[in-house]
């Protein structure tokens, strides 16, 4: 890649391909604000250990995501792609991350893990309930929305470049 790094940027890819750790690590390394776009779809409200789901209508969400697009400077990462469009066409970069269908699975598994046991993160709360949902989203990412998704991003093949790994990726941003 070039000395210069875009100023926005757009992640796409399933559960478990690494959206989130590559957006942390881009934010952190060049100073620049990232947004997950389930906070965009969900409203978040914590209260005390408990975390309460509020779905933005659609002109909410759609308001949200245009403020953040209308920002000189972005990270954007999440598997939404059929709303996200504006997105899409101001990114200087989208990145398509095709990770392996194990590999996600795998990370599934060990998020979950590590989400029950407290060391990591989650925005929601790690049931059981959605630990399953995950796997289904993972396999209709793999059997339907892939391909959809491909088929949106190939206009913007000029901005698009799709890793598979993780190697790949540090390739590409050193």
């Amino acid at each position: 890649m070039e000395n210069m790094f875009p100023n926005r940027i757009h992640i796409i890819g399933s559960v478990g391909s690494g959206k989130t750790t590559l957006a942390k690590t881009l934010s952190t390394k060049f100073n620049v604000p990232y947004y997950e776009l389930d906070n965009v779809v969900w409203k978040r409200d914590r209260s005390g250990n408990d975390i309460i789901d509020i779905r933005r209508s659609d002109e909410e969400r759609d308001e949200y995501l245009n403020n953040i697009v209308n920002l000189n400077v972005w990270i954007i990462e999440g598997v939404h792609h059929k709303w996200v469009s504006q997105s899409f066409h101001n990114a200087d970069l989208i990145i398509f991350l095709d990770t392996k269908y194990s590999i996600r699975i795998y990370r599934i598994i060990r998020r979950f893990i590590l989400q029950k046991l407290g060391i990591e993160k989650a925005n929601y709360k790690p049931t059981f309930k959605m630990f399953r949902k995950m796997f289904g989203w993972n396999a209709y990412f793999e059997n339907e929305s892939k391909q959809e998704i491909l088929n949106i991003l190939s206009q913007y093949k000029d901005n698009l470049v799709i890793l598979k790994d993780n190697a790949e990726i540090k390739k590409y941003f050193s």
